[in-house]
């Protein structure tokens, strides 16, 4: 990892991180405009990286759709575009370097093997924790495929007992702790066909662009400890940053805003005359921020620097309802 560059730890930096699998919705929108509020109060810099590795799901042109929402809302960035599919060399040497110093080892296993096992645990969301059956059985990756007639995966050796259990002081959530040995297991850093997977590329790319703060949704809390052991077992400890989760939007059933609750793409409603400054009113409405009397209808990020405050934001998930949908579109009806 000596390719990494070295960072000044007094210089914050966040990063803007959308993958193009899809159009940007309302709830990642929220996410996205909460942390660029959080970058420009606090005077951290802004890195925009495109997350596009997961290949089956990326849809074409999906990148320039996120980039222009983004900045329709009026978010801006100090660096980037950085796209993930530019830096798979950096990727390949984290992957090597933990294989080498025996953090990391192959992995043929599949998932339907591995929801069968019947020893298997489950972790909290119901899924298996991988019980560990590649852990010692083979000494290479060549060896795996040789063995098994299957192109290996590369899982990380999550410690047993203590040095297992992750506690960070997250930025919204405070003080957080998992047991990841217990309840997350052995997770996947590159998959078979050679991919990094997420949690890889992401620690990689966060501690070779400096990156200080994490702030995301807290769909992805159990993402932490993963991302933690992989700083500790890269040698990279001094560069984990800070971890801040934020609610989600969901619908009026309680589940993450999806397409099953209609139509929220920004696209969707700019093609229907809706200005960003209502969209951004709605998102400011949703996470406690005051707006006077002129600015309820309407308003602008730059004007949302001044009235945002995270101690504000509400602990619980933002809901989407359709008393919402029809505010944003009578707006765009009496353009």
């Amino acid at each position: 990892m000596g390719q990494l560059r070295q960072i000044t730890r007094a210089v914050r930096v966040t990063r803007l991180a959308p993958s193009p699998t899809g159009a940007l919705h309302l709830g990642n929108a929220r996410t996205f405009v909460l942390n660029w509020l959080l970058a420009r109060r606090r005077g951290w810099r802004v890195v925009l990286r495109i997350e596009d590795l997961d290949g089956p799901r990326t849809k074409r042109g999906a990148d320039r759709g996120l980039i222009k929402d983004l900045q329709w809302l009026g978010l801006d960035w100090d660096d980037g575009p950085v796209y993930q599919s530019a830096r798979g060399g950096l990727y390949r040497r984290a992957i090597e370097k933990l294989i080498d110093d025996r953090f990391a080892y192959a992995c043929v296993c599949t998932r339907k093997e591995v929801e069968s096992a019947a020893s298997a645990p489950h972790a909290e969301d119901g899924a298996a924790v991988y019980p560990g059956t590649c852990r010692a059985r083979y000494k290479s990756l060549t060896e795996a495929q040789a063995a098994s007639g299957r192109p290996p995966a590369v899982r990380v050796r999550v410690p047993d007992g203590p040095a297992g259990v992750v506690a960070w002081d997250d930025g919204f959530r405070g003080r957080q702790e998992i047991d990841a040995a217990r309840q997350l297991g052995d997770f996947v850093i590159a998959k078979a066909d050679g991919t990094p997977a997420y949690q890889l590329a992401v620690v990689v790319d966060d501690a070779d662009m400096g990156v200080t703060d994490v702030v995301r949704g807290d769909d992805l809390v159990e993402s932490t400890p993963r991302q933690v052991l992989l700083y500790r077992a890269l040698g990279l400890s001094d560069r984990i940053p800070r971890y801040t989760h934020l609610p989600l939007v969901v619908g009026a059933d309680r589940r993450r805003l999806a397409k099953r609750h209609g139509d929220t793409r920004l696209s969707w409603y700019r093609e229907r005359g809706v200005a960003p400054e209502r969209i951004l009113a709605l998102l400011a409405r949703w996470s406690g921020i005051q707006l006077q009397a002129r600015s309820a209808d309407g308003i602008g990020a730059r004007e949302l620097l001044e009235a945002f405050q995270l101690d504000r934001l509400p602990a619980e998930p933002a809901v989407f309802t359709a008393d919402d949908d029809r505010w944003l579109l009578e707006a765009g009806r009496s353009q």
